[in-house]
């Protein structure tokens, strides 16, 4: 029986990847929108005969919580602006509804903690569950280069460098919220979460950061209150590695690389190179879209069966969060070391 869902927020992100994962998802099916104004609810559906509009200035009877009333509804995906989200979290569970919400979990560890503690202590968890949303644990090319990693033995050291230049004026810095972020970090936050993700997949548990240290800069005006960070980290295993990135730099550069006993997996776009005893090989692997669709459809068939999926757990979204913030705290005072608490 296909699952009724409504989709929370009427931005990019749920216009371009949400919208069409819902429908392509056989375990899903689209019966409302909600966002703040209706017209932003409207771009969320051209056939507005099967799909039902809420927001806050509908009137009567088509608000958030008249969508969160609804029999009909069992499920709701949540892609708001980061420091809105927990309070509409809290309601969709509190309404009984099973919530897939996007990262990064929260703006804060802080809060992040908080509200997986009250989700534990108030909500049935085997009744109603609380999913996070990180696309890249669901690309088929970090999937394929864990699996390379884990053949090749100790882990002797690794790197991330992701360079972009966010320009006034593009698609996502026109989001008001991005543009003028009252969060913490900035694009940092918004977009580092994905990038943190992605090296503790490939560094798998074993090797969970323990310890960093990073300076952080703000190299465009227009990019506050920081867009660049550079990070040493340390593994439980004793392992060190960096982690580069910058949303307003010209340097260039997108690769995830870890180094073992036995040889190196990088990962750059849907290209995995591995170096073994001097002989390097590419393997091409299609990512399907930015992950969105089998992270959705996971989603969907976790719910039918009655179950969750291990990746989207709220502690791993926590673990995401956790990283990029001890290096916005660890910037502030002039790259101090800082221990993790909440690492798997």
């Amino acid at each position: 029986m296909s699952i009724g869902v409504g989709i929370i927020g009427g931005g990019i992100f749920a216009r371009e990847e949400h919208l069409p994962a819902v429908e392509a998802s056989k375990d899903l099916t689209l019966k409302a929108v909600y966002s703040r104004s209706l017209k932003s609810a409207k771009t969320l559906s051209s056939d507005t005969s099967n799909v039902d509009l809420y927001s806050d200035d509908s009137g009567s009877g088509k608000g958030y919580k008249d969508l969160l009333g609804r029999s009909d509804i069992h499920a709701v995906i949540i892609a708001l602006p980061i420091l809105n989200q927990p309070e509409y979290i809290r309601a969709a569970l509190s309404a009984g509804k099973h919530v897939l919400s996007e990262k990064p979990i929260a703006e804060n560890v802080k809060d992040a903690a908080d509200l997986i503690k009250w989700y534990q202590s108030n909500i049935d968890t085997k009744k109603v569950t609380w999913a996070v949303a990180e696309n890249f644990r669901y690309l088929n090319s970090f999937d394929h280069a864990q699996q390379e990693v884990q053949k090749l033995g100790r882990v002797l050291g690794f790197r991330v460098r992701l360079y972009g230049n966010v320009q006034a004026g593009s698609k996502y810095y026109e989001t008001e919220w991005r543009k003028t972020p009252t969060h913490q970090g900035g694009f940092l936050l918004d977009g580092g979460v994905h990038f943190t993700a992605g090296i503790r997949l490939l560094l798998g548990s074993k090797d969970k950061i323990t310890r960093l240290s990073a300076f952080t800069n703000q190299l465009q005006k227009h990019l506050p209150p920081v867009d660049s960070v550079d990070a040493t980290m340390k593994t439980a295993t004793g392992s060190t590695g960096t982690f580069q990135v910058s949303f307003g730099t010209t340097l260039t550069g997108s690769e995830w690389t870890v180094g073992c006993e036995g040889g190196s997996v990088s990962v750059s776009g849907s290209t995995i190179t591995t170096n073994i005893d001097g002989k390097e090989e590419k393997t091409e692997v299609k990512d399907e879209r930015s992950g969105v669709p089998p992270e959705v459809r996971k989603w969907g068939e976790a719910l039918t069966a009655g179950k969750t999926n291990e990746r989207q757990n709220p502690e791993e979204a926590l673990a995401d969060l956790e990283l990029l913030e001890l290096m916005l705290r660890s910037g502030e005072s002039n790259g101090t070391p800082i221990d993790t608490k909440y690492q798997l």
